[in-house]
């Protein structure tokens, strides 16, 4: 009795073992991991991962893992700014482009505000506004004494204002959250105008435009945090779905409108965007 007993003690106790053992261990990636090898950090007070654990359903496990960038409950506030101005006076290039006289600017100023609903997963809102002015005082072109022409007193003028909201899933590449890779997919619709003003038959050509669009679009990009709270960001278009509806009127008079649609699947050097986000 007193083996039996004894047998049955030992069976409970292996079993109590081969239990905490395994509470001991999780498994990622279908690999059994110790839980005291993971590294872990202090985030408002709660200790959390720094491998944020993702269930894999692929066929292979490439050993990639998703360090911990941006917490949960965090909000982040962004701007993007661009300006630039060209100006010249009685520029020749060659022999054919003679007086070119051209003075243009063109600024935006994109703010945004995110939350962090999960970790490295974030929702937000963005605002887009953009200006471009463009006066042509002169430009001649003489290609022989048969063929040439003269363009003057050219004006033209725009500004847009949009607003989009986005979704974007950043992806650590270090323990210490310090570099990390983004991919944003925002959803935008906006207005604008815009006024062209020039000569025609000698007679001046008042052409303005009123301008509605919206466009669906995908954004990879990369984050640097250059301080503890202040991240430097770079996005890249490279696909898109625009939709633009455009109503114009000269000198008063209807044109008519037109709608066009499309979409893009390259990389689109003219969507480069350059920017600061303040974490807190």
């Amino acid at each position: 009795m007193d083996k039996a007993l004894k047998y049955i003690l030992l069976l409970l106790a292996s079993v109590a073992c081969g239990v905490y053992t395994q509470a001991q261990t999780i498994v990622r990636k279908g690999e059994r991991v110790p839980v005291d090898s993971i590294e872990r950090v202090i985030v408002a007070g709660d200790t959390v991962e720094v491998i944020i654990p993702e269930r894999n359903f692929g066929r292979f496990d490439r050993g990639l893992f998703n360090y911990l960038f941006i917490p949960k409950g965090k909000w982040g506030f962004g701007v993007t700014a661009s300006y630039g101005e060209l100006q010249t006076e009685d520029i020749q290039v060659l022999s054919m482009l003679k007086d070119f006289d051209f003075k243009g600017k063109m600024y935006s100023i994109k703010p945004s505000v995110a939350y962090f609903f999960r970790s490295n997963q974030a929702v937000g809102l963005k605002f887009d506004y953009t200006r471009g002015i463009a006066d042509l005082a002169n430009m001649a072109f003489e290609f022989d004494s048969d063929l040439n022409f003269t363009i003057r007193d050219v004006s033209y003028y725009q500004q847009s204002f949009s607003v989009s909201t986005f979704y974007r899933n950043y992806v650590g590449l270090d323990t210490h959250g310090r570099f990390g890779v983004f991919n944003e997919v925002d959803l935008a619709f906006g207005s604008g105008s815009s006024r062209f003003k020039r000569l025609y038959a000698g007679e001046p050509k008042d052409t303005r435009t009123i301008v509605t669009q919206g466009s669906l679009n995908f954004s990879p990009g990369v984050c640097v945090f250059i301080q503890d709270y202040v991240s430097f960001n770079v996005s890249f278009g490279v696909f898109g779905l625009k939709w633009r509806k455009e109503t114009q009127t000269t000198n008063g008079v209807d044109e008519g409108s037109r709608v066009t649609s499309g979409a893009n699947f390259r990389f689109n050097i003219f969507n480069i965007n350059f920017g600061l986000m303040v974490v807190i």
